[in-house]
């Protein structure tokens, strides 16, 4: 189950920035940060429905948090035996290059998995961000309908000890994300999870369709959302 990490080639990586973390905030990246505001037994019923057995480490592992952000610790689902284990990692591979930022998004167009890392990040929203100015506008996605949901990503050893780190999937956006963002992260509901992690066989990728996720204003930026986008928005429902 546990097959070579696949190297990124050229330009697979969404890192968006080859500079320290600050810059990586500065610039308009991908997903680099994500909602954990989940419960034992959120988790627990969610990987009943996903079919998965539970070798999973004490709820301490997975305390609601509000922000976790690139390089922050994350709590990751990977395959264990016949089941699968809840382990933290790092988000963002090491970068090859000194000072570059972590590879904390992965392009998925087109690859084949099968021979990869894959994991799950639970997560209960996802953020994107838009303007040119800081602070910007923060929006924050959920999953209609559920509770929760995971990220489709990739893990690997890191060296000298260091903790294992994952990165997340992404692809073209779907109607739901295309007006905030050119790219989109993979997010799983739980009946999608197992095929995910090759318990039941590897199956190719996709975002959900239009109408899967919702989307709020949580902080206005410097620069004021364009009317196309707030009307999109539902009421927030999280402090930013």
């Amino acid at each position: 189950m546990r097959a070579a990490y696949q190297t990124p080639a050229p330009g697979d990586e969404l890192s968006g920035v080859a500079g320290p973390k600050e810059l990586i905030r500065r610039c308009r990246v991908m997903c680099n940060n994500y909602e954990r505001h989940l419960n034992w037994s959120n988790l627990q019923e969610a990987l009943a429905v996903a079919g998965l057995n539970v070798a999973l480490r004490p709820p301490a592992l997975l305390p609601p948090t509000r922000d976790v952000r690139v390089s922050d610790d994350g709590a990751v689902l990977r395959a264990a035996g016949n089941g699968v284990e809840a382990v933290t990692m790092r988000w963002g591979f090491r970068p090859a290059r000194t000072k570059a930022a972590p590879v904390f998004n992965f392009r998925a167009d087109g690859r084949d998995f099968s021979d990869s890392r894959r994991c799950l990040i639970p997560a209960s929203a996802f953020f994107e961000f838009t303007g040119d100015k800081a602070p910007k506008s923060k929006w924050r996605f959920t999953m209609r309908d559920e509770p929760m949901f995971c990220v489709a990503g990739l893990w690997k050893d890191e060296e000298h000890g260091q903790t294992c780190s994952f990165t997340m999937l992404t692809l073209p956006p779907r109607p739901d994300v295309a007006p905030f963002h050119d790219r989109q992260i993979v997010t799983l509901a739980p009946k999608e999870w197992a095929r995910w992690l090759c318990l039941e066989g590897a199956g190719s990728l996709d975002v959900p369709p239009a109408g899967t996720l919702a989307v709020s204003l949580v902080r206005q930026g410097r620069d004021e959302p364009s009317g196309e986008l707030l009307a999109l928005a539902h009421p927030a429902r999280s402090a930013a």
